[in-house]
């Protein structure tokens, strides 16, 4: 006997009317609730036998002990092996030859790309390009140095990085605490005058003798700079902070400390040599 099809009418309602319309209390579809309890034993099943709960210091490691921690450990140990042999080259090779060895050069090249991606970009720039306060490493002007080794030492051990002990320093006076504001103003402008900025012809003559008392033992007497001390050159057209009027007696009157971060002991030693090599074939080492 064909079984009759029920009609809205033969379904009770939940006693809810609105406007005429009543709410029916009809059973769920039979393919939604099998759907329904399938993906309850599967979250269940998924639950035991995969990491899920958080506990205080971790979570439910699961009965198959799976881990996307271990799976990239797992990962990274396999390209770790299959480079072992380049990379123990390149720690044996002196940083001026590993340009001679295509082979070496472009492991070097790819891998320090990778490193300053990771860990310089944030500062220098995806491009190395710079930004205010933060040198731009593609031109030749280089506070301590552009040669191999001077870009391994800095990078190894940092720039005023206190806990480092080799760290390079230096650290320019604060004027504002040295000198009257008018003269600031007259060393401001005799040190626009040396990158020939617009200046006052007459205030920076009187900026000629407090530069020349003030600042010429780490800048040089024609503001020529000293890489030994990180003193940077004042005679050309290449400025940390800016070279508009306001930014240069701010730094003449509060002086500036930027930091860099020493990165040995952070990454390894092969990593250091191809972030040194990387950044010195950009274009501005030298």
């Amino acid at each position: 006997m064909k079984k009759q099809k029920l009609t809205d009418e033969d379904y009770p309602t939940t006693g809810h009317v609105w406007d005429g319309i009543r709410e029916y209390d009809k059973p769920m579809p039979r393919w939604w609730l099998i759907t329904l309890y399938l993906t309850i034993i599967w979250g269940i099943g998924y639950t035991i036998a995969y990491p899920a709960w958080p506990l205080i210091s971790g979570a439910t490691p699961g009965l198959l002990g799976y881990s996307t921690r271990g799976e990239v450990a797992e990962e990274i140990s396999a390209v770790n092996a299959l480079n072992a042999d380049i990379e123990a080259k390149l720690l044996a090779t002196p940083m001026e030859d590993v340009a001679a060895d295509p082979d070496l050069a472009r492991f070097a090249s790819a891998g320090g790309s990778a490193v300053f991606r990771t860990y310089c970009a944030q500062c220098h720039g995806s491009g190395a390009q710079g930004f205010k306060g933060y040198p731009n490493l593609q031109d030749d002007d280089w506070l301590w140095g552009g040669d191999l080794t001077a870009l391994e030492t800095t990078i190894r051990h940092g720039i005023r990085f206190e806990t480092d002990d080799d760290t390079r320093y230096s650290e320019m006076p604060k004027f504002g605490e040295i000198l009257e504001h008018e003269e600031i103003e007259h060393l401001t402008d005799y040190v626009l005058s040396l990158g020939s900025k617009d200046h006052d012809t007459i205030s920076a003559e009187h900026g000629a003798a407090l530069f020349a008392e003030n600042c010429t033992d780490c800048h040089g007497e024609n503001g020529e700079g000293d890489r030994e001390q990180g003193a940077p050159k004042l005679a050309d057209a290449l400025w940390l902070f800016s070279s508009d009027r306001e930014e240069v007696t701010k730094t003449i009157t509060f002086s500036r400390f930027g930091v860099m971060p020493a990165w040995q002991g952070r990454i390894s030693e092969a990593q250091i040599k191809q972030v040194t090599f990387y950044v010195h074939q950009l274009g501005g080492g030298e």
